[in-house]
Order: structure tokens, then C-alpha cells, then sequence
């Protein structure tokens, strides 16, 4: 499992990341809760069979937990987004700072679906936005971010004020959400122990509830029973392994929690409707048709220019 941590400290972090290859589906673990923006480039997010693309001039929210990201470069350019991770605690102070000092109404005018139920959100960068991510990118640039723990917090605090003056943003909600310290407890705990082998009364131990209790506010931070959820997401991450790896099944089933094969194999036709072997299989034949649909793009795109 490829993990990319964020410090689990208080104080924000900003951090620009340049990527000039196509690295394909990484996995990754945040400690802190995270906002972004593409400068350049695309990127996906997977979540189960839903991939969601990511757009240069975009911004995107993501939880703390696990998330299945791809960076996409342009051609001949590299793929560029920068991103603000952040704690529940830093957060609420910066809140209340604009409440008390600014006078700004916090306020959560927005809702859908998507706001509740999923732990990523994209949304287009208004111009305001754009201008913002403009001026850090440039910050970057010159290394005035560099460990300066003041440039940082104020960039951060501008951030928020930005967003939270939006009345119509998916990532306004989720901000609002992160602070609820209670519920970002709960939910690390169980994100630290998708891999683990470990029963739901241990769980809820580590919760500080009752098993009935764990049951009850499990299903309302993650919308399905332990188990289930707990399967899904090792097989979800299966399915990244088998398309990312050349790892073999029995590998991948170890890997993923699944230590009998013949077990692992069942529960990932059930969940996806064909075998591991299958699904790589038809990953792999689908790339490759891919590539040489692009390939053959390329070249009649390099035959115009050359008659021009």
C-alpha cells in the first residue's frame, strides 16, 4: 500500500507538487484533511467505480482517511496542484477568528447529496480563487511559504475566509463539517484499521462505545454496517493492486486482509462481477487499446501539421 502522510500537526501546511510522468492509481493515507487546486495537468479521483476527473483550474476537498488518486501531465508538460492540509483544531480557531474579529456569518446555505455522502468534493475555482492560487503558486516560487509558520497560517486563513463566504460551494460544506472533533476521532480510528485484522468489539473499545452504540454511529458517518464497509474497501483497494502491481492474487489477497485466496476470489466477483484474473486482464486490454488509439491520434495529428 503506497501511503502519503501529511505531519498531523496543528499548524496548516502548504506544499506544491510537480509531477512530469504519468505515475498511474496511487493510494494514499492523509492525516489531516486537505484542499487543493490544478494548476496544470488532470487528475482522477477513484471512489469504488466512480472516477471523477479533476480538471486544470479546479479545486478539490479531501478527508482525512484513504483516497485513490491519479495525475495526469499535458503533453510535454508536467502535471502541477498545490495543497492546504489542515486540522480540525487549526480550523475552528480560524473560525472563530473570522467570527469574533471579522464579524463574518458562518453559515451553511449549501447542501446535495454529494456533500454528505462522499469524502472527496471538486468544485471550479471562481476568479477570486484562481487569482488566490495564483499568488501562493507565486509565494512557492519565491519561498516566502518556506517555513514560515505566520505566511502560512495567514494564506490559510484566507483560504477559508474565500470559501466560506461562497454561498453555493460543495467544499464550504465539508469544511463546516471538519469541525466536529468528535467525529474526526471516530473516523481516524477506524481508517487506521481498514488492513488490520481486528474484530468490531475491539473497534468499538478503541471508540469508547458499546457495540450497539459503535454500530448505530458507524452507520451514520459511513451509510452501511462494519463488515460491509470494512470489505468493500479492502477489496476496493484489491482492485487498485491487480491494476497497479504485478503482484500475484494470493499476494494481493494477503495484502488486502483476504488471507485465503479461494475466499478473496469469491467476495471480488461478487463485489465487481468477474475474477481478479479477469478484471486485470480486461484493465490491461482496455489500456492497451487506449494507447494505441492515442497513439494513432498523435500520428494523424502530426501528419496535418506536417502538409500545413
Amino acid at each position: 500500500m503506497d501511503n502519503f502522510y501529511s505531519p498531523a500537526t496543528e499548524q496548516p501546511m502548504i506544499v506544491k507538487f510537480v509531477q512530469s510522468q504519468r505515475s498511474g492509481i496511487q493510494s494514499h493515507h492523509f492525516a489531516r484533511h486537505a484542499i487543493g487546486y490544478v494548476i496544470r495537468g488532470k487528475k482522477y479521483i477513484y471512489n469504488g467505480d466512480l472516477r471523477r476527473e479533476v480538471n486544470r483550474g479546479d479545486m478539490f476537498y479531501l478527508s482525512s482517511g484513504n483516497h485513490y488518486t491519479e495525475e495526469l501531465p499535458d503533453e510535454g508538460k508536467p502535471f502541477e496542484q498545490i495543497i492546504f492540509y489542515y486540522s480540525p483544531e487549526k480550523l475552528s480557531r480560524i473560525l472563530a477568528n473570522l467570527s469574533m474579529n471579522y464579524s463574518l456569518k458562518i453559515a451553511n446555505d449549501h447542501s446535495c447529496p454529494n456533500c454528505h455522502e462522499q469524502n472527496h468534493v471538486i468544485y471550479p475555482a471562481w476568479n477570486t480563487a484562481r487569482n488566490f492560487f495564483t499568488t501562493v503558486n507565486q509565494y512557492i516560487r519565491e519561498g516566502i511559504l518556506s517555513h514560515d509558520e505566520t505566511a502560512e497560517s495567514i494564506k490559510m486563513t484566507e483560504l477559508i475566509y474565500l470559501i466560506i463566504s461562497r454561498s453555493d460551494c460543495c467544499i464550504k460544506t465539508k469544511i463546516l463539517e471538519n469541525t466536529d472533533s468528535h467525529k474526526e476521532n471516530f473516523e481516524q480510528i477506524i481508517h487506521r484499521n481498514i488492513f488490520n485484522d481486528i474484530s468490531i468489539e475491539t473497534l468499538a473499545q478503541q471508540c469508547n462505545r458499546s457495540l450497539t452504540s459503535f454500530k448505530k454511529e458507524f452507520k451514520k458517518h459511513f451509510f452501511e454496517p462494519p463488515h460491509k464497509w470494512f470489505i468493500r474497501q479492502r477489496l476496493m483497494h484489491s482492485r487498485l493492486l491487480l491494476i497497479s502491481s504485478s503482484k500475484s492474487i494470493s499476494e494481493i489477497g494477503n495484502e488486502c486482509n483476504f488471507p485465503n485466496t479461494s475466499h478473496f476470489i469469491k467476495l471480488f466477483k461478487k463485489e465487481f462481477g468477474m475474477t481478479p484474473a479477469a478484471y486485470r486482464t480486461h484493465h490491461n486490454e482496455n489500456r492497451r487499446i487506449q494507447a494505441e488509439d492515442m497513439a494513432a491520434l498523435k500520428k494523424a495529428r502530426d501528419g496535418v501539421q506536417t502538409r500545413v
